[in-house]
């Protein structure tokens, strides 16, 4: 095919596929064998082969890929001339009507910091393999600030390790102040808040602790902890706020059809495995375990092909139920985007997988909600030994105070805080029932809604046990008390 037919390839073109292309050498087709990155009708990212070589190619499409093709090849050279270690460049052109394509050495089995991550999250907060991962990253990254360049889409997939060196990648986000010398103040603090934005909310206390990596590579400037910090918190408001648009459109990570006569979001990987849910949902739902059933919701545990999930249909109970819902989004859409927020910051809740509100003419109707399923206990049955003597774990308090403290510091109320909507999973305090959270804008608004999620949590027991007076102990009275 040529290139410009890549336009209207869609998300998943049939590979392998040859591209017919042409360098100073004259025309030679590239076999493109896999896709690691698509933005339909716009860029495709593969492995393949040219010439009997592997090769990476970013094929450039549509009306925007001679703007793109010269911001990519324009940031692979600034690389390569401030001597930083990148793919080399083996090829490149650009033809009007057709587009433009860059291609790269293939760095076979090499291996992105973003994956090395995903293999030691999970391991105690800043515990050694963790410490070597980020400070592999923040040393490469004060290597690029000393050449006075800066990666406007910092994060650990953009830096590969491979034949024991560190390769920066991506070009298109590389940006110069002054080239060959070292980057401003301003510039690094920037930066360092778009990549610190992006770890864990637990590693923030030990920011100054890994700052100590990036000064090791580069130590021009001094950074102030509290600026650094400003323009970390700045990074994650907006990451936030660009994630929550993205739940509802369709994107990389999310498939969405939206329309009139119905609306669904679907977690972008597991679209095979819930489109044949979301079609019997209310069959699925008359076979599961039901929890709840009637009313303005039913909820039960389904299996799926030996899966479990949790299916909660959110009902028009009658005409007058119907009219006070159909003009606004549906408790199911507030659930799935909370849900995702609380994701997104790293909170435990059911992993939201779907959504789906039918509708008529634009008319909202019945909703439907599908999640991962928790195993666990709730509070209630978990603490239930312990009402009297108040002697409940240790590590299962702990965890609680972890949640409290990081829903004060994101300004989350849940609004419906008994017991039977946390649970105990993976050695973490778990939300459901997100039908009424809310991240508030301000400290006015959250307070006493705080107040009011406390009160709520605490008549889970007896004022008089054992128990009630450890977790009022340990529970922030208000948010001024939680620092």
């Amino acid at each position: 095919m040529q290139l410009s037919d890549l336009k209207n390839a869609g998300r998943t073109p049939s590979l392998p596929l040859t591209v017919s292309l042409a360098d100073a050498a004259g025309p030679a087709d590239l076999q493109l064998l896999s896709l690691l990155r698509v933005l339909p009708g716009q860029r495709y990212v593969g492995a393949g082969v040219w010439r009997g070589r592997p090769v990476l190619a970013k094929l450039l499409v549509g009306s925007k890929a001679a703007r793109h093709f010269q911001r990519e090849l324009e940031g692979v050279k600034l690389l390569a001339a401030q001597g930083m270690t990148t793919p080399l460049l083996l090829a490149d052109g650009l033809k009007d009507g057709e587009g433009g394509w860059l291609l790269f050495e293939f760095l076979e089995g090499a291996e992105s910091l973003g994956d090395a991550w995903n293999k030691v999250e999970s391991l105690p907060v800043l515990a050694d393999e963790q410490s070597a991962v980020l400070a592999e990253a923040l040393g490469a990254i004060g290597q690029l600030h000393g050449k006075g360049l800066w990666q406007e889409d910092l994060h650990l997939d953009n830096l590969l390790r491979h034949g024991g060196q560190l390769y920066l990648i991506d070009g298109a986000g590389i940006c110069a102040e002054n080239a060959g010398q070292p980057l401003s103040r301003q510039k690094v603090l920037e930066n360092l808040g778009v990549f610190f934005a992006q770890l864990p909310k637990s590693l923030e206390p030990f920011t100054e602790e890994l700052l100590v990596y990036y000064l090791l590579s580069n130590s021009e400037h001094a950074l102030p902890l509290e600026a650094l910090q400003k323009q970390i918190d700045k990074v994650r408001a907006w990451r936030l706020k660009d994630f929550l648009i993205k739940v509802g459109r369709e994107c990389t990570l999310f498939s969405v059809r939206r329309g009139a006569f119905g609306l669904r979001s679907i977690r972008r990987e597991e679209e095979p495995a819930m489109l044949p849910v979301l079609e019997q949902a209310d069959a699925l739902l008359d076979q599961g375990h039901l929890y709840k059933t009637g009313g303005a919701a039913s909820v039960g545990k389904v299996d799926v092909a030996g899966r479990p999930l949790v299916i909660k249909r959110y009902n028009i109970k009658n005409f007058a139920h119907w009219l006070k819902r159909f003009w606004r989004p549906s408790r199911a859409w507030h659930s799935w985007r909370e849900g995702n927020r609380l994701a997104f910051l790293g909170i435990a809740t059911p992993k939201p997988l779907a959504v789906l509100e039918t509708r008529f003419f634009w008319l909202r109707s019945k909703a439907y909600l599908i999640t991962e399923y928790l195993a666990g206990p709730d509070i209630i049955e978990r603490f239930a030994p312990y009402v009297e003597s108040g002697e409940a774990p240790e590590a299962e308090l702990q965890a609680l105070d972890q949640l409290f403290a990081r829903l004060i510091a994101e300004r989350i109320s849940h609004g419906d805080f008994k017991g039977h909507n946390l649970f105990w999973h993976e050695d973490r305090w778990a939300l459901i029932d997100l039908d009424s959270m809310c991240q508030h804008g301000s400290a006015g608004s959250f307070a006493p809604a705080y107040a009011r999620d406390r009160a709520r949590f605490m008549r889970n027991w007896p004022e008089s046990s054992a128990l009630y007076r450890v977790i009022d102990q340990r529970l922030p009275k208000d948010i001024s008390s939680a620092a």
